[in-house]
């Protein structure tokens, strides 16, 4: 009975990729049936040890990655999307494109907290199998609301990242917002909810997405029962255009007075940004406004975003054109 090694499946993709030689030929090579050499081969890719790009000819991605790389000081990846591409489609690339260099950066003995949300359900699940050991993925952020528990949405979406990595798991039980300030202090003394707060104030990455308050596609937290109409309207009021880790942000990047965040259960930018690594994943119209104010409040330190969001988010951070006066004579 063949018995499949690591040393195989490099083997396997190396003669497959590199030197192109046929899976029968492999096979004769190995000793082994071409059926098991394309299950080597598709173990390469599923594992990380083979990655394939596709870009078009066409793609402003490379140079969209350098401008924003060298105006926010940040490392960029910006994911190559037709023009004609979907929201969903959007969401996918990016998707698989954060998946893959969390795998490539998440290791044995390390911490990854994870902020709940719809592109964070989406990144998951091109989670490729890591084992690690020693390792841990902890919630930032509450997930109850006032509709429903909440903590089922996101407690699955944090075992997932778990699973993957099969890291030990913290999941953060409490409420997105509490409906009081003093609460949230009483329930931060708490020793039960003291441990995954120091949990995350051990993390090595951070992975999180922006929240838009606007848009056709709105985020989790303003969509299922988060906020009430009067949370929503306080928002507006305060010039809020999003969020990261159900923290609220105005365009200019700041955060520390809006009232709502003195009840929110994420991570300020401040503690964010004690994290090494921040992984901000992108895609959608309606999250350039939030995603510029993050990068305005230096939270992110790697950016994976797709092309149209890259394009416009370079549009917005671009200083209006001073109108040209024509002086009379």
């Amino acid at each position: 009975m063949y018995v499949e090694r690591e040393q195989d499946v490099l083997r396997a993709a190396s003669m497959y990729y590199l030197q192109d030689i046929k899976m029968e030929v492999i096979a004769r090579h190995l000793g082994t049936s071409r059926s098991t050499v394309s299950r080597l081969i598709k173990r390469a890719r599923q594992s990380g040890l083979v990655e394939i790009t596709l870009r078009p000819a066409s793609t402003r991605a490379p140079g969209l990655g350098r401008t924003i790389a060298a105006t926010f000081g940040i490392d960029t990846y910006v994911v190559p999307v037709p023009d004609s591409a979907s929201h969903i489609e959007r969401l996918d690339q990016v998707s698989i494109t954060a998946a893959r260099l969390l795998s490539s950066w998440f290791d044995s003995d390390m911490v990854l907290g994870v902020a709940w949300g719809t592109t964070l359900a989406s990144v998951s699940r091109y989670l490729a199998p890591k084992p690690t050991r020693g390792s841990a993925v902890v919630q930032l952020n509450g997930a109850a609301n006032m509709r429903t528990s909440g903590i089922e949405y996101a407690s699955d979406l944090i075992s997932t990242f778990g699973s993957a990595f099969a890291a030990a798991v913290h999941h953060f039980s409490v409420p997105a917002f509490f409906d009081y300030p003093d609460t949230k202090a009483a329930m931060w003394r708490e020793r039960s909810v003291r441990r995954v707060l120091d949990m995350q104030r051990r993390a090595d990455i951070a992975v999180f997405s922006v929240g838009a308050v606007a848009g056709a596609v709105p985020s989790h937290v303003y969509s299922a029962g988060y906020l009430d109409d009067a949370d929503v309207k306080n928002l507006h009021d305060e010039g809020v255009v999003g969020d990261v880790c159900t923290v609220f942000l105005r365009a200019d990047g700041s955060w520390q007075d809006v009232h709502l965040n003195e009840r929110a259960t994420g991570p300020t930018p401040v503690e964010l940004q004690r994290i090494p690594r921040r992984v901000c994943v992108v895609a959608g119209d309606n999250k350039v406004a939030p995603l510029l104010a993050a990068l305005r409040a230096g939270v992110v330190t790697d950016l994976v975003v797709d092309e149209i969001t890259a394009t416009g988010l370079l549009d917005a951070a671009e200083p209006p054109h001073p109108r040209r006066v024509r002086a009379r004579v």
